[in-house]
């Protein structure tokens, strides 16, 4: 027993110093290719396995014909192993190469495809996590672009629709500067007519900045989708008259929400107004409201005609006005616009659907907790 304590000491020393060895070249290497730190723990294993062996050998007093062949083994399972690590850290390497060249296409824009051929299991879960990553930007570029064009076509659909009431403001106010307008009454009230549609768009406007900017203040309550519907009914009730539609809303359940409800009467109240709007004469705008799984879905139905299938995905982008089918007299195209952003506030979403001679805007937003 005492013999092979003996033996384990001698060995366990000789290895020891091999792998002290060992680890200051890896420390001095550790900038280097991986290939080099694969050869030093390969140069260490051997190195660590051979000194262990010499170490007992001489202190059992081999001889030196046992010794030889001792040494001779190591020194071939020493050659066998460099080589192999020297193998396996090209490849390694290669791989690597390859991974980063494929990487490059980020920044200039392009997509990344992971390089073909086998790899350890380290590089193709990288691969894997850059590809995901790439379709991640693939789609944050769309989205960018498509926000830039709607900014571009929002800034000039703003200067052409502020340029027109500011026309009209200045010819009124130098006719009545110069004493030549017939009616000043009325001239008055049209000046007060335009301003008052001016604040309403610069109002539009930074409500949108502020939803833009995720600084949209809410005071949520607890409350029905009845009474909520109910208020937005009653508040383009004159309106519905005056443009000859009907207003349904026996299809509204009292299911309660957790809203504020000054933010989502003006949601109701947008998707009302435009419905009502482009709904023909004798035509019925209905509301209903009903609950599904955990959430509650209100609808707002017109008899528009309907929407082209591939202007619904733009329905909601800032701006965007498409045909007369869904633009208010006069509008910037930030109604929608703001309708979604107030309702994806409240962790809710917006969405629109062609019905027969029409189309039903929907309201999604999670259901009150019992």
């Amino acid at each position: 027993m005492k013999d092979v304590l003996l033996i384990a000491l001698f060995a366990f020393l000789g290895a020891a110093a091999a792998g002290l060895v060992g680890a200051v070249a890896l420390r001095a290497l550790r900038h280097r290719s991986v290939a080099v730190s694969l050869t030093v723990v390969a140069a260490v294993s051997v190195t660590a396995m051979l000194a262990g062996t010499l170490a007992v050998a001489w202190a059992m007093f081999l001889s030196s014909h046992d010794l030889t062949v001792v040494t001779t083994v190591c020194a071939m399972a020493a050659v066998v192993s460099l080589a192999t690590a020297l193998l396996l850290g090209r490849w390694v390497v290669a791989r690597s190469n390859a991974l980063t060249q494929a990487a490059r296409s980020f920044g200039e824009g392009g997509s990344f495809a992971a390089p073909g051929g086998s790899a350890t299991a380290e590089l193709a879960a990288l691969g894997r996590e850059l590809a995901a990553t790439s379709e991640k930007l693939a789609r944050s570029r769309e989205r960018e672009q498509a926000l830039e064009a709607s900014r571009r076509e929002l800034v000039a659909w703003i200067s052409h629709d502020l340029r027109t009431p500011l026309a009209g403001l200045r010819a009124m106010s130098e006719a009545l500067e110069d004493g030549m307008a017939e009616d000043p009454e009325r001239y008055f009230r049209q000046i007060r007519t335009e301003v008052d549609r001016l604040n309403s768009m610069v109002g539009d406007l930074f409500e949108l900045s502020r939803i833009h900017a995720g600084a949209l203040p809410l005071s949520i309550g607890r409350m029905s989708v009845y009474d909520l519907v109910g208020d937005a009914l009653a508040g383009v009730g004159p309106l519905a008259r005056e443009y000859g539609v009907r207003l349904v809303g026996d299809a509204v359940e009292a299911l309660p929400v957790e809203v504020d409800g000054k933010e989502m009467t003006r949601v109701l109240g947008n998707l009302l107004v435009n419905a009502i709007r482009r709904t023909p004469a004798d035509g019925t705008v209905a509301v209903a409201a009903q609950r599904e799984a955990d959430t509650v879905v209100v609808s707002v139905t017109d008899g528009c005609g309907g929407i082209p299938e591939e202007d619904l995905p733009r329905v909601f982008d800032t701006g965007w006005r498409g045909t007369e089918a869904r633009t208010p007299p006069a509008g910037a195209g930030l109604g929608l616009a703001i309708v979604r952003g107030i309702v994806e506030a409240h962790a809710g979403r917006a969405a629109v659907r062609n019905v027969p001679g029409g189309c039903c805007f929907e309201i999604v937003l999670p259901a009150a907790r019992a």
